[in-house]
């Protein structure tokens, strides 16, 4: 992978679940873990996705998503965002693309992706 695609991609769930431990969510772990949430699916993991998995505190849920989007490098997306404005930040939009599976999304490298994009 490039430099500017984040390593948490290529982690496994219990790469994932160590990492939230040493980050001190580890009541949290077994979550991620059994809910087979791996560095992809981390890209989807938000305030509210986090109470289907079992992350019911409000405050730990915040600390979560934050060091979330801190470890993919996006911005929190604004929910009052005009639909005038210009696209997203195209890092986001390139790691939704590689959060899926398959041989296309495995290959995609983000200059490719900023290329193809319209």
């Amino acid at each position: 992978m490039e430099a500017r695609v984040p390593d948490c991609l290529r982690w496994s769930s219990r790469d994932v679940g160590g990492w939230l431990r040493r980050q001190g969510f580890p009541q949290y772990e077994a979550c991620f873990t059994e809910n087979c949430i791996n560095g992809r699916k981390l890209i989807y993991v938000t305030c509210s996705s986090l109470p289907q998995i079992g992350v019911t505190n409000f405050q730990d849920m915040k600390a979560i998503s934050q060091l979330i989007r801190d470890l993919l490098g996006v911005m929190e997306p604004s929910w009052s965002r005009s639909i005038s404005l210009p696209r997203r930040d195209p890092l986001g939009l390139f790691l939704e693309q590689k959060s899926q599976t398959g041989v296309n999304h495995d290959l995609l490298t983000y200059d490719q992706f900023i290329k193809e994009s319209p």
